[in-house]
């Protein structure tokens, strides 16, 4: 017996049910019973029985004042599912694998929680020296790479909020501790696109970090290598590290719907 083409098995009311949704899109944001009854070539019954199901479901509402009909909450709902399930982590991992692969040196993936950064997943060197995973510690966003391409995007004003006393705290002799000199430090990293961390919070270990961008192009985290400084060379972050650490944040940002 022949296997049938899927198109066979559509059903028709609910391909109606779609291309009615479908029709709310840019800077459409309203649209009244006449109108999508010409845009989807059907007649006003067929339409309302449409909106009428849609809207016992909560994805349509209807604005009582204009008597028109926009998408409901329970579309954003779905939306949201999406995003959670194309999240960062699942995206991530097997991109952090090819990163290391090619360089072998500790990759992390990291999010901006208030004025820290947390770890969410690392894939290791399996070099001897190698650097102490942090994955779930809280660290701060100041003196990591991967916190600074992150808070870079912040305006001066949320950096005020963000970090009140104009002295911050130092971890080591490289740590930038004025404020106003951060705020420099972080218009160079939006500038050149990536961050660096030159033992700011470790005395020998060295970082690079690159932000990661959903479909809103936000940046919403970051990809990191972290390494001990006598490998992580100038010349070697210049070469290697950096044009690797920013392929990956792209590779993992567009996973996620950004595009350039």
């Amino acid at each position: 017996m022949a296997k049938k083409d899927k198109s066979e098995y559509i059903i028709q009311a609910v391909d109606h049910a779609l291309d009615l949704l479908e029709q709310f899109h840019d800077d459409v944001d309203e649209l009244g019973v006449t109108e999508l009854s010409k845009r989807l070539k059907l007649h006003k019954n067929n339409v309302f029985r449409l909106l009428a199901t849609l809207e016992s479901r909560g994805y349509i509402e209807q604005n009582r004042v204009t008597e028109n009909y926009r998408l409901g909450l329970k579309t954003l709902e779905l939306g949201q599912t999406f995003i959670r399930q194309m999240g960062i982590l699942r995206q991530s991992r097997p991109v952090l694998e090819a990163l290391v692969a090619e360089c072998n040196e500790t990759a992390y993936v990291a999010i901006l929680k208030e004025q820290s950064i947390v770890y969410l997943d690392v894939v290791e060197t399996d070099m001897t020296v190698r650097v102490v995973p942090r994955v779930g510690s809280r660290l701060p966003a100041y003196a990591t790479a991967a916190g600074k391409v992150q808070i870079a995007s912040l305006t001066d004003e949320e950096l005020d909020s963000f970090f009140p006393n104009k002295e911050l705290k130092g971890f080591t002799p490289n740590t930038i501790t004025d404020k106003d000199t951060l705020k420099k430090e972080l218009k160079r990293v939006v500038e050149i696109g990536y961050a660096i961390d030159n033992e700011e919070l470790d005395i020998g270990v060295r970082c690079v970090a690159a932000p990661i961008r959903d479909y809103t192009r936000r940046i919403i985290g970051a990809v990191s290598l972290s390494g001990p400084s006598m490998r992580f060379t100038d010349e070697r972050m210049e070469k290697e590290l950096i044009p690797l650490v920013r392929k990956a944040a792209d590779e993992i940002s567009m996973k996620l719907g950004y595009h350039k």
